[in-house]
């Protein structure tokens, strides 16, 4: 009976020994370089080279016959850091193509990740480069800021089921917004008290160019500017030529504040400020941040807007005809 218990034992020890084990756990998914896209050989132009690789930035990230595997820190296979510095790059050789291009550029990019989010939801690709794309395009704080680009964007999201209902409102608020004083149209006029007293009116300003700051003189980044410009060669040479003219326009309510501290500002400015204070209130600039930089033609034709301190003087610089 003993060894009968023992063998009885030793087979469930067995038994256990060869029971079903556990699945090794599944290897963590690599993660992948972001595809860069090939350009054809026939463009050899270094415009026409800029202007299909800004096209084409997105093509085989998107490309939908295949979605890649990634954990939370991936976005189809690429990391979010790598893929944030993608979207850097992109905004800025948007910014070097024509509006046009460039706005077809954005337009496309929308296009495919549209089309990649619906074949592959789970991917969450909407959400990730869509955020990428306003912060980028549209954050007032963004030094690649192009309002005009993201426009078509959002007015894709304002209507979009990939977007939740609640911000529907929200982006089309941004795209009617963005609608407003575009590169290639006449900037809007309005009426402003210069610091010697007088009414006067934007189309009033003579000027071959134009260069219409919203600015505050308490805003760092206002002062910021007015060194740089007052530092600027190219800036300081053509005001002086007359060919170009600086308008600042104060569109707070402080404005004894602002006359104290008009000694801070060139001599050679015009300097106003909103008499009725809707300037901002009314929207005919939607101004989200200071100091806001338009630069006009003799025409009041805008020629950049809201554009970063360093494209302007990047412009300014570079451009032979101004």
């Amino acid at each position: 009976m003993r060894y009968r218990c023992l063998a009885a034992l030793l087979a469930l020890m067995a038994l256990a020994a060869c029971g079903p084990r556990k699945a090794a756990p599944a290897p963590a998914p690599q993660a992948r370089s972001f595809p860069k896209p090939d350009i054809p050989a026939i463009y050899q132009d270094m415009g026409e080279r800029t202007e299909y690789l800004v096209a084409h930035f997105w093509d085989k990230f998107t490309d939908t016959t295949q979605c890649f595997a990634g954990d939370t820190t991936m976005v189809n296979g690429v990391h979010r850091e790598e893929l944030e510095g993608k979207m850097s790059l992109f905004a800025t050789l948007a910014s070097q193509v024509s509006q046009e291009s460039g706005v077809q550029a954005v337009a496309r990019l929308y296009d495919r990740v549209d089309a990649f989010s619906r074949k592959y939801p789970e991917a969450g690709m909407y959400q990730s480069v869509m955020e990428m794309t306003e912060k980028y395009f549209y954050d007032p704080q963004s030094p690649l800021r192009n309002e005009d680009l993201f426009q078509g964007v959002a007015a894709r999201m304002a209507v979009s089921d990939l977007v939740p209902e609640a911000r529907h409102a929200h982006y089309d608020f941004v795209a009617r917004m963005a609608l407003l004083n575009r590169v290639g149209t006449r900037a809007a006029d309005f009426r402003f008290i210069d610091s010697k007293g007088r009414l006067r009116t934007l189309y009033g300003v003579e000027a071959e160019h134009l260069i219409l700051i919203f600015g505050n003189p308490d805003c760092p980044a206002c002062r910021d500017l007015v060194a740089a410009m007052d530092g600027s060669l190219p800036v300081t040479e053509r005001i002086a030529d007359g060919r170009l003219k600086v308008l600042d326009v104060y569109i707070d309510e402080e404005i004894d504040e602002w006359k104290a501290h008009l000694a801070d500002y060139p001599k050679t400015w015009i300097n106003g400020y909103d008499p009725t204070h809707t300037l901002r209130a009314d929207l005919t600039y939607n101004v989200r941040a200071i100091p806001s930089i338009y630069l006009l033609d003799r025409d009041k034709t805008v020629l950049l807007k809201d554009v970063p301190q360093e494209r302007l003087m990047h412009y300014l610089t570079y451009k032979a005809s101004l």
